[in-house]
């Protein structure tokens, strides 16, 4: 790795402290008018008078204000290999605040000189009207490298220098994860967040061997969620939307048969599955289990996962699919055997 790029990574993985104390009172007290950045990798949370919750982390503010909540929610896992961006370009500082974060570094020597010297001319420090494109101050942004802090694989891609981008242009092409609508859309998949899938079961307090067991998940809690991720200073945002439709149940143990026999059931009129009505003991569930054996002293782990449709859209109009997102819960299953009297 070059020394500009073994720069960079240094600043950006001690603990963000270099970052944090030199920029992030500029970028955050400064507002965000004229001129203005995003600044650090800090996380900045908002709440307006309507009490929409937004939170800023990594130059993007993420709208969470439709997004699931309550004890239980989680966030989705990739039906795929594909994985959001582990790091991402997007507007960091204006012309004064890079000169400002900058300067302090180079003159502590700590770079080396021949390195200091060659960002100096690169940046065209020494010209005081031009020097970091002052020039054109208000016209656009120096863009810089964030990392996702739970530093998945692939955080450390995003190795490219500050580079300036005029208001108004595209990121360069060969900046991979420059924040775009489509990068915008794929950084609010990784913020969504869904309801647990703890599914209603019955008979409830135990089943019983050879039996069917209805299975039902409240509609009014897998309604769709949304997440917007946007950069103000350049004018984009996108939109994530989760859609449940469908639930994959896996009864723990071999010796049992699901209905139906794949063992997903899918979203019908804002439900899946149905809740069980005396009467019904034998009909065949349209969705849920039945278990061929006692579960003993102990139970089976009933393993419930809602599968979520993703899509998005685009402040340009862009749009499409995002790989279908999966997110389940365990719960424990009593199986007893049905007892009978002998006379």
């Amino acid at each position: 790795m070059p020394a500009v790029s073994k720069y960079l990574w240094c600043a950006t993985v001690s603990a963000i402290v270099l970052v944090s104390v030199m920029s992030a009172p500029t970028a955050f007290a400064g507002g965000r008018g004229e001129g203005g950045s995003r600044g650090s990798t800090d996380q900045q949370a908002n709440v307006d008078g309507n009490g929409t919750v937004s939170v800023t982390v990594g130059g993007v503010v993420f709208d969470r204000s439709k997004n699931g909540s309550g004890d239980s929610v989680g966030p989705v896992t990739s039906s795929t290999s594909w994985s959001p961006p582990a790091c991402w370009y997007a507007p960091k500082f204006n012309p004064q605040e890079l000169q400002d974060y900058l300067e302090p570094i180079w003159e502590a020597e700590s770079t080396g000189y021949e390195w200091d010297a060659e960002q100096r001319e690169k940046y065209n420090a020494k010209d005081e009207k031009k020097g970091f494109n002052k020039d054109k101050t208000g016209k656009g942004y120096w863009w810089g490298s964030y990392v996702n802090e739970s530093f998945p694989p692939g955080w450390d891609k995003c190795d490219t220098d500050y580079f300036w981008v005029d208001r108004g242009d595209p990121p360069p092409a060969d900046k991979e994860n420059a924040v775009t609508s489509e990068v915008l859309a794929e950084l609010a998949y990784a913020e969504i967040r869904v309801p647990g899938t703890e599914v209603t079961l019955a008979p409830a307090e135990a089943t019983k061997v050879n039996l069917p067991t209805w299975a039902c998940l409240d509609g009014a809690e897998f309604k769709p969620v949304s997440v917007t991720a946007s950069v103000e200073e350049i004018g984009i945002s996108a939109t994530a939307t989760a859609e449940p439709v469908s639930l994959r149940i896996e009864p723990g143990t071999p010796d049992a048969e699901t209905y139906p026999a794949s063992g997903v059931c899918v979203i019908k009129g804002g439900r899946i599955g149905a809740p069980y009505e005396k009467g019904r003991a034998d009909d065949t569930p349209p969705c849920g289990v039945k278990y061929l054996r006692s579960s003993g002293e102990g139970t089976f782990p009933l393993q419930a996962t809602v599968t979520w449709e993703i899509h998005w859209t685009g402040s340009d109009g862009a749009g499409g699919d995002l790989p279908d997102g999966t997110f389940g819960a365990t719960q424990d299953v009593v199986v007893q055997e049905i007892q009978a009297v002998n006379r």
